[in-house]
């Protein structure tokens, strides 16, 4: 089995690609410097001889989205929708990276896989878009939904807190916006996971298991980089303002994993405590 990953350069990519040459699979990472994914000659051309192909390409500067929907359109559903068809031209699976931010964040219960979409910022119009737009091109699809991503190769969360709670002493964080803190590698091996179990076409949720606070993650992250995790106060989402709309309530179920009988990933606190030294230390 032949794979292509495109925005292989970036905090996911580069930990799908690693998960796949761990395993022995043969494995084409591409980026921007090498595929343009809105010009459909460029995608045919990359895709050409594979056999699945995962987008982790996205335009994920939320606040920017908002006043660039146009441009984060363009990469979030077209060059997902042309990936689609040329991945459908040559027969392949098509595997798109979406997010948390397709819902409207004011559950109070984990969103389903099939729950309606009713996205609420530009980012979240563009990414359910994009799924949309895989699903009506490629019928061979797996879209696997993610959220609060974290790594050791990127700038995430648990990077800027430490280095803050470093230099500090002491920070404010959300206590009001509940998620799924998700580190890349689990997901990366999600979604071969995915891919090798024949999944059947449709959508998951990519996230850890259980749930917290930005404020409660920030309080593991403190701790694990060996300060007191009281020095991190909790606060309200009012206290920092946003150009576009974050959800309070990010938590997705698993159903369609546990359907298929593919386990999901762990609970987010044991799956930080495996992660932290990596992450941390790249900080």
């Amino acid at each position: 089995m032949r794979w292509l990953v495109t925005g292989a350069a970036g905090m996911l990519g580069q930990d799908v690609v690693e998960r796949l040459r761990e395993a022995g699979a043969e494995v084409t990472a591409t980026d921007r410097a090498h595929v343009d994914i809105t010009d459909l000659a460029s995608v045919r051309g990359a895709v050409q001889g594979h056999d699945v192909v995962v987008n982790c390409a996205a335009w994920t500067a939320v606040d920017d989205a908002e006043a660039h929907e146009a441009s984060a359109f363009t990469l979030n559903a077209t060059g997902p929708a042309l990936l689609a068809r040329a991945a459908a031209e040559q027969g392949a699976r098509m595997v798109q990276i979406s997010t948390d931010y397709v819902f409207d964040g004011a559950g109070v219960a984990p969103y389903a896989e099939t729950a309606p979409i009713d996205p609420r910022s530009a980012y979240g119009r563009t990414k359910g878009a994009g799924e949309w737009a895989v699903r009506a091109e490629n019928p061979d699809h797996l879209i696997v939904r993610t959220a609060w991503l974290y790594g050791a190769r990127g700038r995430c969360f648990p990077k800027t807190i430490a280095r803050a709670a470093a230099e500090r002493g002491s920070l404010d964080v959300i206590a009001d916006q509940v998620g799924q803190p998700t580190w890349t590698v689990d997901l990366a091996d999600l979604v071969v996971r995915l891919v090798e179990a024949g999944a059947p076409s449709g959508t998951y949720h990519g996230t850890s298991g259980g749930q917290t606070s930005w404020h409660g993650f920030a309080q593991a992250i403190v701790a694990s980089a060996g300060m007191d995790p009281a020095i991190v106060r909790p606060t309200t989402s009012e206290a920092f303002a946003s150009v576009a709309p974050r959800p309070a309530y990010s938590v997705l179920g698993h159903d369609a994993l546990e359907k298929i009988g593919v386990a999901p990933i762990a609970d987010w606190a044991g799956r930080w405590d495996e992660a932290a030294a990596g992450v941390l230390g790249g900080a």
